[in-house]
């Protein structure tokens, strides 16, 4: 499937939810916020959220640091 993520077009395999996305790069424990198609979505809606081709989606994590 073909999806825009972060303003880059990425090719994806077995990725349904935002929830597999997340596990497919590694962010299924970060704190973050995720914008699907202009539109930020519930972190308690990560699993239930389809991803059809096409859909733009941010990613944005938090660092700190001191």
């Amino acid at each position: 499937m073909k999806l825009v993520i972060n303003g880059e077009q990425r090719e994806v395999d077995s990725v349904a939810t935002l929830a597999d996305l997340l596990v497919l790069f590694k962010l299924e424990n970060k704190i973050l916020v995720i914008e699907l198609n202009r539109t930020i979505v519930d972190r308690t809606a990560y699993s239930a959220t389809e991803l059809s081709e096409g859909d733009q989606i941010e990613i944005v994590h938090f660092v700190g640091g001191g």
